[in-house]
């Protein structure tokens, strides 16, 4: 009853622990399944399979639908992906737009926690200890080298934490990722996704059907590039992505500045 919002107190609570299972269900598949491509040497298609598994149930029983524009971009090879961090449906996010032979990166803390550890560390994630900067420094060199070996890309939330924004904007970026791609001399893919509190909100407990929209932008070069130009991309790349957020708004067709008119 809660579930279809019969109950309107309840719907969230129901939909977010539906949500929840969904997860933990997904992290089981993504453990044997990470395990029998690592044996048939496709681990970087790991997390790529169980992205599509997840966003495919959870997207068809919660009823949440995902547009992508200009999906072509996702295909760059090797690349460090970016998106705009909203909150825990970011996970859904993600079950959509991930791309193939790319690896998410996490807290190293993450690696401990029970299926959704497992399956981070079965399908090759990266973990960063960012209280020990000797220790992010040594992530980073073992990642790039794993990117230029296996040709593999890494997903990175610039913003560092989630917004819960009830309004589309962005947090500061950064500059973790950008110092990465800077490194490895790789493109920077960002990827926006529209504001979607009314569809997902901690602050305001809802949780609904509804159609969001991700908009791909087109990569960001970093061919030459230097320590000292690391500032400037994270700017261009953060002044596009602001942009985007404006223009998508609420991804129902109008933008964030026609809807305050």
């Amino acid at each position: 009853m809660g579930f279809f919002g019969v109950i309107p107190p309840l719907q969230f609570y129901v939909r977010l622990l539906v949500y929840v299972l969904l997860i933990v269900i997904s992290a089981l598949y993504g453990v044997v399944a990470s395990v029998i491509l690592t044996l048939i040497g496709k681990q970087g298609l790991s997390q790529w399979t169980v992205a599509r598994v997840f966003y495919f149930f959870a997207g068809h029983i919660l009823g949440i639908k995902v547009v992508i524009k200009n999906p072509e971009a996702l295909t760059t090879r090797p690349a460090v992906f970016v998106a705009n961090h909203q909150s825990e449906l970011d996970i859904l996010m993600l079950g959509a737009t991930f791309p193939q032979y790319c690896s998410v990166t996490g807290k190293k803390i993450l690696k401990y926690y029970p299926f959704l550890g497992w399956f981070m560390t079965l399908s090759g994630s990266v973990y960063i200890d960012r209280v020990n900067r000797e220790n992010a420094l040594k992530a980073f060199s073992s990642a790039i080298e794993q990117v230029k070996s296996r040709n593999q890309s890494v997903f990175i939330f610039p913003e560092g934490t989630r917004s819960y924004s009830t309004t589309p904007k962005l947090l500061p970026f950064k500059k973790g990722a950008f110092h990465f791609a800077q490194q490895a001399q790789i493109p920077i893919v960002p990827w926006v996704v529209s504001n979607y509190s009314k569809v997902f909100s901690f602050k305001t407990r809802t949780f609904v059907p509804g159609t969001i929209v991700i908009e791909v932008l087109e990569p960001v070069s970093t061919v030459g590039k230097t320590a000292a130009d690391v500032s400037e991309l994270a700017s261009v790349v953060e002044s596009r992505m602001t942009e985007v957020v404006a223009k998508l708004g609420y991804g129902d067709g109008k933008s964030y500045a026609d809807k305050t008119k």
